[in-house]
């Protein structure tokens, strides 16, 4: 069928991305789902920092790529081997299908699916290959998803049923902002009741942390960026302070603010040196988690005797530890219950022609999550 997408012809274009253009609203060939696989129709798809790392070159990808990773849908049709799903469900769609046969599926860590790594790291799709083309030329698929589309076939072990009702705008942020936001705190670091927590970066992903560090009982939450608007909304979600990334003495007013530290901090901006300032603002004997993702030439110094001598735990958490099967249902159902707020983070609907200059918008570090409306 023919379907028109957002296609990455190259990264590294410069910006502004609104006249370089480097995504081209084209129509491609979707080919029907295989074995295993499920024609999704797109109904709503967000705009991720991990969308413009691939834009930008950060997370270098295969080109040309349909991008887009962040997204809820409609069942549309079934492959062969699909009896659980019916045309008519609505999806949330997940970025790392879960082969449930590798080790550390095995171990109950499907974000972490090796075969799933491997696919995406192609540019394919779980059961191998591609379904999407042009001109006859095949197209990359952004981490088995590509939902800047009007449709998308992917594996089933990319879909998570969600209630009927969930408007799609909303169902679509589970995919990966809450999934990555809420599970860093819930399952990569656990939290403990009346602990306190600092997160760095509030886009889409850290936004999600910080109110899974409220749904989670935190004590005092402080939240750190460079964005007024964005520390004016943390206020409004749950956070007790509010401090500038950019004050050189950021660090030693959240020790004050903390008597010595946070328990728990979360570094959700990509960046090395918000890193080392999510470590400098942990106590001894605590926990710096990070989830963002920076350019791999990118290091990070630490003093090692402190690991030791301090106690101190350094995580990472991809997809919030998640298993999503397990935790979108449970997030939706903190959503219903108004313990997570999540339609508070979403900001701008947008058409599919205007994602160039909605991803100048997140390059800038301004808006909340734009979503695109099909």
């Amino acid at each position: 069928m023919k379907i028109r997408a957002a296609i990455l012809e190259e990264m590294g274009r410069p910006r502004p991305y609104a006249l370089s253009r480097p995504l081209t609203i084209a129509e491609i060939d979707l080919a029907p789902p295989g074995r295993g696989e499920v024609l999704v129709r797109i109904t709503a798809a967000g705009l991720c920092h991990s969308d413009l790392s691939v834009i930008n070159g950060d997370r270098p990808r295969p080109t040309p790529m349909a991008l887009g990773h962040e997204a809820a849908g409609v069942v549309e049709d079934l492959g062969d081997g699909v009896a659980d799903l019916a045309p008519g469900d609505r999806v949330a769609l997940v970025f790392v299908p879960s082969c449930g046969c590798c080790a550390p599926c095995a171990e109950g860590r499907p974000a972490l699916c090796e075969p799933a790594a491997k696919a995406n790291g192609a540019g394919e799709m779980l059961g191998g290959g591609r379904r999407i083309a042009r001109d006859g030329r095949p197209i990359h698929h952004h981490l088995g998803v590509s939902a800047f589309a009007e449709y998308a076939v992917v594996s089933r072990r990319s879909l998570v049923k969600v209630p009927a009702d969930l408007p799609p705008v909303e169902a679509a942020l589970f995919g990966c902002a809450v999934l990555t936001g809420v599970g860093a705190v819930a399952n990569t670091a656990r939290i403990a009741p009346g602990s306190t927590v600092a997160v760095i970066g509030l886009g889409g992903v850290g936004l999600a942390a910080l109110l899974g560090a409220a749904a989670c009982g935190a004590a005092r939450i402080v939240a750190i960026d460079i964005e007024p608007e964005k520390l004016a909304l943390a206020g409004t979600l749950g956070a007790s302070d509010m401090v500038d990334a950019r004050d050189p003495d950021a660090a030693e007013r959240v020790r004050d603010l903390t008597a010595g530290g946070v328990d728990y901090a979360f570094e959700m901006a990509g960046s090395a040196k918000a890193l080392e300032l999510a470590w400098r603002i942990t106590r001894r004997g605590g926990t710096t988690v990070t989830a963002g993702l920076p350019n791999p030439a990118q290091r990070l110094s630490l003093p090692p005797v402190a690991l030791v001598a301090e106690e101190r735990t350094l995580k990472g958490s991809y997809v919030g530890s998640c298993v999503p099967s397990r935790d979108i249902p449970r997030y939706v159902a903190l959503y219903r219950q108004g313990r997570l707020p999540v339609d508070r983070l979403l900001g701008e609907t947008l058409a599919l022609d205007d994602i160039n200059a909605a991803f100048d918008n997140l390059a800038d570090g301004k808006a909340r999550r734009q979503v695109i409306r099909f």
